[in-house]
């Protein structure tokens, strides 16, 4: 799967273009008497918490007892395994039927919407007893037969909701035959070993996170870090580059501390690594970190990995040559990212998009149907990084209670709105008492 576009994209779709000064956030305007607390979440005060809090984390440094060996209770949830054949197999279609014409359709999109496209192109195909052509990026003018029908785009046109043998052949595509090219296998199974290997003092387990605090994110979320003038100069820019006109519209007011209090912003290293070591993952956690360009990394990357000295990113644990057939096709790279996330043991996402819900899909249908990803209330991570003075018994518990209900929701079944790529059960994987007697492996 070779595309060239970038990680995914943001969620946040509020706000306009920043007026000069504090009027940016309309919130500030009526701050009231000089030297009064300003408006929760107007001012990025994780810094000043993570000054307060690491001689604690100091203290602990070295503990034997780590999160990451204990963070999941596995127990508790009923154990599924993959069961797509017995599904599949309930169409009765005891030799494949003559096709009725040719399916044409063009996966657009970065690396995991181009993954969605396809996996519902084959149900599609599978649905209208239709061949389907090798997708597509670029329309080939050979195929103008009145038995092709083409689609362009194609994403999200197949309802979540279909029935079971439909999400079988969608589980089939997804998590069974749809494969990366040899080359990126290759490379990406190298980069899981040496994770592996650098994590023998934990059973070669380690954590995996998908930080989206990339220039174009921190942009379009119109949230305000620590970077002054420079920093709302640099953004403005980004945001004209890259969206002409939309955050400049008359009568839109932007609102960096209702944003922030929302949750709408992206979490910055230096939060990531605070939630982490809250959780009780101590600095001998080994982590290794999916991202594209982080914005001002050398400043933002420098406390994570004073909380976290054995991380990794894609440039560290490869060396310039076997990096460089990758560089400039950003769907490859994310290639790469996704298959050292995909078998991590815990996955933690800090931001919503296709990256994420396909990793947590497909780590349930490997292991057992647990996700054992933490995916963080960042409505309660913005109250509480806005708390310099909170006690680190305080925060410490509040972030195991965030793992915890990590652990709760990782087995969490597909509800009738959801996609069975991010919640592959009960249409994917059977109970363990069910799959035991049906074969899990295919023979086409």
């Amino acid at each position: 799967m070779h595309g060239l576009s970038r990680l995914g994209t943001g969620s946040n779709r509020s706000g306009s273009p920043p007026p000069p000064s504090s009027a940016m956030d309309v919130t500030r305007i009526s701050l009231g008497v000089a030297g009064e607390r300003s408006t929760p979440g107007s001012v990025y005060r994780s810094p000043q918490l993570f000054q307060k809090l690491w001689p604690h984390m100091e203290a602990e440094s070295n503990a034997t007892h780590n999160a990451l060996m204990t963070a999941w209770n596995l127990k508790m949830h009923q154990g599924w395994k993959p069961c797509v054949n017995s599904i599949i197999s309930k169409t009765g279609f005891s030799e494949l039927p003559k096709s009725n014409g040719f399916l044409i359709i063009e996966a657009n999109g970065g690396l995991n919407q181009q993954r969605l496209s396809i996996c519902d192109a084959v149900a599609v195909a599978w649905l209208l007893n239709a061949t389907l052509v090798i997708p597509i990026f670029h329309l080939n003018s050979v195929w103008r037969d009145s038995r092709a029908v083409r689609i362009a785009p194609f994403s999200n046109r197949l309802a979540y909701s279909v029935p079971s043998n439909v999400q079988g052949v969608r589980c089939l595509s997804n998590f069974q035959a749809l494969r990366f090219a040899e080359p990126i296998r290759t490379l990406a199974d190298k980069m899981v070993e040496r994770m592996v290997m650098n994590s023998s003092h934990s059973g070669g387990k380690y954590v995996s996170v998908h930080l989206r605090f990339e220039t174009d994110m921190v942009a379009f979320s119109c949230c305000e870090y620590d970077g002054g003038e420079e920093e709302k100069r640099e953004m403005d820019i980004a945001r004209e580059r890259s969206w002409r006109g939309k955050f400049r519209r008359r009568g839109r007011v932007i609102r960096p501390g209702a944003n922030r209090m929302d949750g709408k912003c992206p979490l910055t290293p230096l939060e990531v690594g605070l939630m982490l070591r809250g959780m009780g993952f101590n600095n001998n956690t080994s982590v290794f970190v999916a991202a594209g360009n982080i914005y001002k990394a050398e400043k933002y990357m420098a406390p994570l990995k004073q909380m976290f000295p054995l991380l990794e990113t894609k440039d560290t644990l490869t060396t310039p040559e076997e990096l460089a057939p990758f560089k400039g096709h950003s769907s490859r790279l994310a290639a790469l990212d996704y298959t050292v996330c995909l078998h991590s043991e815990v996955f933690v996402t800090t931001q919503g998009g296709n990256f994420p819900h396909f990793l947590m899909g497909h780590r349930r249908y490997l292991f057992g149907g647990h996700a054992k990803t933490i995916k963080p209330d960042k409505r309660k991570l913005a109250l509480l990084f806005d708390s310099p003075h909170i006690r680190w018994e305080t925060f410490r518990r509040q972030m195991k209670d965030m793992l915890r209900h990590s652990d709760v929701k990782g087995g969490e079944l597909k509800k009738p709105s959801g996609s069975v790529y991010t919640f592959p059960m009960p249409d994917c994987l059977c109970k363990q008492t069910e799959a035991a007697a049906n074969e899990s492996s295919l023979s086409f």
